[in-house]
């Protein structure tokens, strides 16, 4: 028989002997199924041809030392040759899933009992071994017992196999096949799992021991060879095993001398809940192995896997950290120690309090510092994060680990720097419930937060500051102070000057501010607020977060009779409209930004009704310099906005010529205090109205020029609308203006029948009131036009 190469090892414990692993099952996934249902139409012929290409293809691979193609090749080859013989008995109807070997044609029955002779012909024992199995499936279509009686005799077969390491792994093979076709016989998996304990023996034999020399190769990096053969075959017979099988198998380990290889196969095949009920003894059988055939900290780590989802006896549970980290805090490798270090951080977190993370944090910081070895183990440095976090959400105890805040100082890299704090925040903003003002968090949380934001530059994409940014602001709002305005102000202050890369903090900051205003019925301190806001609005590059910002920030300082700060901010807001750009971008596209501008007008507009005039600019300064600054600005090609803006504007003079405002600023004077129905005042007002009605009308008579009926109905009936509702309709000249402008509206059949209707019947229901009766006549006007 010929010989195995056992290759190069990857030492103990390592992950890239897992990564390796998994990697090629997922290729083995990735089958080729769209060829093997091409081949079952082929001809017999045909179908032999292909055969014998994969055949090729298969000696090719092996060849080149491409061993998962190899077997995506085998695999393919059986797959095709249970489908080839399912097809042949599918006439001339499909066989039912729950077929018997009685409805199997004798044709079938025929060239699936001559694969098997073929295979019986192969001389060399491990082929002749593999491709039965591979194809033991099709014992079902030709008798009743074929795999009952055919698995035992391949287990038996695999005894002939005279490498240790390559029998292990053919019975690992076999009891996949057998889990597949026929997982109700047990005593095959035991059968097969027993001949593999009796192996062990061979390995201080004289044969594998050469081998080893020759391979180069040391006992315990051998011995992990065999993890994965033994722990499927010991996974398949632990599969809902009842639990004194577990038992069994430790008696069975202490009969052999605590066997570690076994030892620890058996305590990641079954249940966690079984394992850590026996967690103790488990320990004691660890204790009890030799520490040369196999590292200890790996069998305890394969212990902390199971301790991690399953509790052991409350009582035992110190006992239990303590024993395990005495062998864990030994482990020399800053990899091996990593590896098993993570694993034994849940069960401290689940268990413990912060004294013992603490503990265990000072000793990770112990060990993976000295020669940078952190940088290596990154990925379970960042499990041990994301573990403290699930079990810790008081962050006050979190950040008074002495500890904590030096083991984040171990990430090094940006990039998984900026992840780690990301993870920390994330459950900082869902699990703090309270506003909190306590130095220790506010401190640690102001440091994650600006390494979040150093990261940020030229390069970083917008959704990436959109996303800190967020997170950062989440924090922002968690942070209280409570009466203590002073110190709220001087937090904003930092927080301004630490996160000034990031336009939305700031604006949040601006918004914490004037809450903080708000509350505060102190001037000195709104003033100093009013400050802060004058000085961080410039700073930020979006014209409309400025505009809204100058504009809130006014309408606060009005409201904690601030004039002086409330001019500043609204003059600020009017200064730099000609800025605002005539398209804007909203999320990736471009769109027209009149419509927040007018949104924006509008709103000052309502603000200008409580804003007094200063006594050294003159009467309606504020209104005047707005609409100078709309005049001035330049608008889209056919737009109608800035005579909207002055249609606008209309209903703001009107109020202001009211002996008793609408709304009012409590202990502040409005304009109708300050000048009391001055008609000087009000003149200034009426001529302000008939310069804006008067710019209105012309552009109305432009675009009748323009024959633009659409656009001159609609601003019509505006105007209508604005002089109906707070214009003085005894005027004659201003009532026929109205109809006018109801006629001009209707003119071309463009207005809105239902709201014409819905206002002639407002304005009848309103002229039944003693003191609009003159609105009589014209309803009656209004109708007549309508019906004419």
């Amino acid at each position: 028989m010929s010989s195995y190469s056992l290759g190069k090892a990857t030492s103990p414990g390592s992950s890239a002997v897992s990564e390796k692993v998994r990697t090629r099952l997922e290729e083995l996934d990735d089958l080729e199924e769209g060829s093997q249902r091409e081949m079952l139409n082929l001809s017999q012929q045909d179908y032999a041809n292909r055969i014998e290409e994969l055949n090729q293809s298969l000696k090719e691979a092996w060849a080149s030392d491409q061993k998962v193609k190899a077997l995506k090749i085998v695999i393919q080859v059986s797959r095709l040759v249970y489908d080839r013989i399912w097809t042949m008995c599918s006439e001339p109807q499909p066989l039912p899933d729950a077929f018997s070997c009685d409805d199997v044609n004798d044709t079938a029955k025929e060239t699936c009992l001559n694969w098997f002779f073929k295979i019986a012909s192969i001389r060399e024992l491990l082929p002749r071994l593999y491709v039965e199995a591979s194809i033991l499936k099709c014992n079902r279509f030709l008798n009743k017992i074929g795999i009952h009686t055919t698995l035992p005799r391949l287990t038996d077969m695999v005894r002939g196999i005279g490498d240790p390491l390559v029998a292990a792994y053919a019975r690992a093979y076999l009891c996949r096949v057998g889990m597949e076709v026929a997982p109700e016989l047990k005593d095959t998996l035991n059968r097969n799992f027993f001949d593999l304990l009796g192996t062990f023996r061979q390995l201080s034999g004289e044969s594998v021991q050469n081998q080893l020399v020759v391979q180069r190769v040391e006992m315990p990096e051998y011995l992990t060879l065999y993890s994965p053969a033994i722990n499927w075959i010991l996974q398949c017979i632990a599969y809902r095993a009842p639990e004194p099988l577990l038992t069994e198998m430790m008696e069975r380990c202490k009969t052999m001398g605590n066997n570690a290889l076994l030892l620890n196969s058996i305590m990641r095949a079954f249940r966690p809940e079984f394992v850590a009920a026996r967690a103790t003894d488990f320990i004691g059988m660890i204790k009890e192995c030799d520490e040369a055939g196999f590292p200890k900290h790996l069998l305890f780590g394969s212990l902390g896997r199971s301790l991690a989802s399953a509790d052991p006896p409350e009582p035992e549970r110190l006992t239990i950290l303590n024993e395990a980290w005495k062998v864990v805090t030994k482990v020399r490798s800053p990899r091996d120690y990593i590896n098993c270090a993570e694993i034994w951080v849940e069960f401290t977190c689940r268990h413990f309090t912060k004294r013992e993370v603490n503990t265990v944090l000072a000793d990770m910081i112990k060990h993976m510092t000295p020669d940078r070895a952190f940088e290596d183990a990154y990925l379970q440095l960042q499990s041990v994060i994301r573990k403290i976090l699930t079990y810790f959400h008081d962050f006050s105890v979190l950040f008074s680990m002495e500890r904590f805040l030096p083991f984040l100082d171990m990430f090094q890299k940006d990039s998984v720097r900026v992840e780690v704090c990301r993870s920390i925040m994330e459950v900082f903003i869902k699990h703090q419930v309270e506003p909190t003002r306590d130095p220790v968090i506010l401190n640690a949380m102001l440091h994650i937060c600006k390494t979040m934001h150093d990261s940020v530059n030229a390069l970083t994409l917008e959704d990436e500051k959109r996303s800190l940014s967020l997170l950062i602001i989440g924090f922002i709002r968690m942070v209280s102070f409570g009466r203590d305005f002073e110190q709220q102000l001087s937090f904003c202050v930092e927080s301004r000057a630490t996160f000034c890369n990031l336009e939305p903090v700031l604006v949040q900051l601006i918004h914490r501010r004037l809450s903080t205003s708000t509350s505060c019925f102190c001037v000195f301190f709104s003033q100093a607020c009013a400050a802060y806001s004058f000085i961080t609005i410039p700073s930020l590059s979006s014209i409309f977060s400025r505009l809204s910002l100058y504009l809130l920030s006014g309408q606060v300082a009005l409201a904690n009779q601030c004039l002086s700060q409330a001019d500043a901010f609204l003059k600020a807001a009017v200064s730099i409209l000609p800025e605002v750009p005539r398209s804007i971008n909203v999320e990736g596209k471009l769109r027209s930004s009149e419509s927040f501008l007018l949104d924006f007008i509008n709103n000052f507009l309502s603000t200008l009704l409580v804003v007094p005039d200063h006594p050294e600019h003159g009467v309606l300064y504020l209104v005047r310099g707005l609409l100078n600054m709309v005049q001035d600005y330049t608008w889209e090609d056919n737009s109608d906005a800035k005579v909207r803006v002055y249609i606008s504007a209309l209903p703001l003079l009107a109020a202001m010529s009211q002996e008793t405002y609408l709304y009012t600023i409590p202990k502040m004077d409005s304009n109708e205090t300050l000048y009391g129905g001055d008609p000087k005042f009000l003149s200034e007002l009426n001529k302000l109205c008939e310069t804006l009605i008067g710019q209105v009308l012309d552009h109305l008579k432009a675009l009748g020029r323009e024959e633009s009926a659409r656009r001159q109905g609609s601003l019509a009936f505006a105007l209508f609308g604005a002089l109906l509702a707070h214009g003085d309709l005894r005027n004659n000249k201003l009532s026929q203006l109205t109809v006018n402008l109801w006629n001009l509206s209707h003119k071309h059949g463009y207005c809105d029948t239902r709201l014409s209707v819905r206002t002639l019947e407002h304005m009848k229901q309103q002229a039944q009131q003693p003191d609009m009766s003159h609105l009589s006549d014209a309803v009656q006007r209004l109708a007549l036009q309508s019906r004419t």
